[in-house]
């Protein structure tokens, strides 16, 4: 099954704006994951091409970027829970890690909800959106508008290992998010991110 793009596309530093055609198992940044794709390959694929890992989910400190400058920050029990599903919801979703990215994310999640993040990962996700408004304001935008429907993962209670088993498809069914998921823009990387 082949599916055709119509928009412009910024991929490996090249934007086309002529139709792409891809296979529906196509993994390139053009697009969100395939739904076919198993939720732990796509984590899997998203941690690789940011050059994150499962490791740090549990290291006592994150680290952070803004505009190109890293910095470490506290890793509290609840930003490891938080920063799994967070990456989850990049995963259903389809945005991207650069700042454009992380601020629609930020704004999808706020409108969906955050009651069940905790203070310190609600004032990351606000920041973030709040950044949002200023870097890639229509994207940002778009991002809360499109975040009609259930809560995040934050909120719903579920097991990690258990959405780890379901298709990026079956995950964003969860989520009331489309089956292409929602991103129009290709996946950004961030600054360090060792495919940029």
């Amino acid at each position: 099954m082949l599916h055709g793009e119509q928009k412009k596309n910024m991929v490996d530093g090249q934007t086309r704006s002529s139709p792409i055609t891809h296979h529906a198992s196509c993994t390139c940044r053009a697009h969100p994951l395939p739904a076919s794709l198993g939720v732990r390959e796509a984590r899997d694929l998203y941690l690789a091409e940011n050059g994150f890992t499962t490791q740090a989910y549990d290291s006592p400190t994150a680290e952070g970027a803004l505009f190109g400058l890293k910095f470490t920050v506290p890793n509290p029990p609840a930003h490891q829970r938080a920063i799994r599903f967070h990456d989850l919801h990049h995963v259903a979703t389809g945005y991207g890690t650069d700042h454009a990215g992380e601020a629609e994310l930020s704004a999808w999640q706020a409108r969906r909800g955050l009651r069940r993040a905790g203070l310190y990962v609600t004032a990351i996700v606000l920041a973030n959106a709040a950044l949002g408004v200023v870097v890639a304001p229509t994207r940002t935008l778009k991002a809360v508008r499109a975040a009609a429907g259930v809560g995040t993962l934050f909120d719903m209670g579920a097991d990690y290992e258990r959405l780890l088993q379901l298709s990026v498809g079956e995950l964003r069914a969860l989520l009331s998010i489309p089956k292409e998921g929602l991103a129009i823009d290709a996946r950004g990387l961030h600054a360090h991110a060792p495919g940029r």
